[in-house]
């Protein structure tokens, strides 16, 4: 029942959550929704890359260089384990978590 190391930072976990909502996201959207600033979110980014869980596709926007974020197939599947895996930690709690609140 190990937390993977990757994810479990609290900003990682954020982008990786928001990521696995969406098919892609732009880098100021994920910035801006995470609120961190550019610096941070380009270390973090760059950390999940060189994991395997996000792939980094730059290109342009009319004359505006853009950068997106794209959970891959692996990240995906760390994510629900680590997820799962924090299920199983609190569920002796008896607490169910449930959007919005808690049971």
């Amino acid at each position: 029942m190990d937390l993977d190391p990757v994810i479990h930072a609290p900003t990682r976990l954020q982008i990786v959550s928001l990521l696995a909502a969406a098919e892609e996201a732009e880098f100021a959207f994920v910035r801006d929704t995470v609120g961190v600033s550019d610096s941070v979110l380009s270390k973090h980014g760059s950390a999940l890359e060189a994991a395997g869980y996000v792939t980094v596709r730059k290109g342009y926007v009319g004359k505006r260089p853009k950068t997106w974020f794209k959970l891959t197939d692996e990240g995906r599947a760390a994510f629900t384990a680590y997820v799962e895996n924090l299920q199983r930690i609190v569920a002796p709690s008896g607490l169910t978590v449930v959007p919005g609140g808690h049971e």
